[in-house]
């Protein structure tokens, strides 16, 4: 699974990403950016800049990841969202699975 979520700025992106991959709950991140957003918060219409974070994981491992973005994350209602990989490599999956099953 792919799973992403934004972070105010790129050391706290990076301060996410490696929480998750230390604890095992990704196999790898990336932090982008800076993105620019387009979103309503508290009634408005709001927009800022952003930096996303893109984390690979197992959808046995996604509850325990989620749980601890949103744990440790600045945001009160961060966005966290996960897609399954439609593709990729036999190889490159075996890798994730291994990884996060602490192998």
């Amino acid at each position: 699974m792919q799973v992403s979520t934004a972070a105010p700025s790129r050391e706290e992106g990076i301060r996410l990403a490696e929480g998750a991959v230390t604890r095992r709950l990704a196999a790898s991140g990336q932090v982008l950016g800076p993105v620019t957003s387009v979103f309503w918060h508290l009634g408005e219409q709001g927009t800022g800049e952003e930096w996303q974070v893109l984390l690979v994981t197992t959808a046995d491992r996604y509850p325990d990841l989620e749980r601890h973005l949103i744990g440790d994350h600045p945001w009160t209602n961060p966005q966290v969202t996960a897609v399954p990989l439609a593709a990729a490599s036999t190889d490159y999956l075996a890798w994730v699975r291994r990884t996060v099953d602490g192998g």
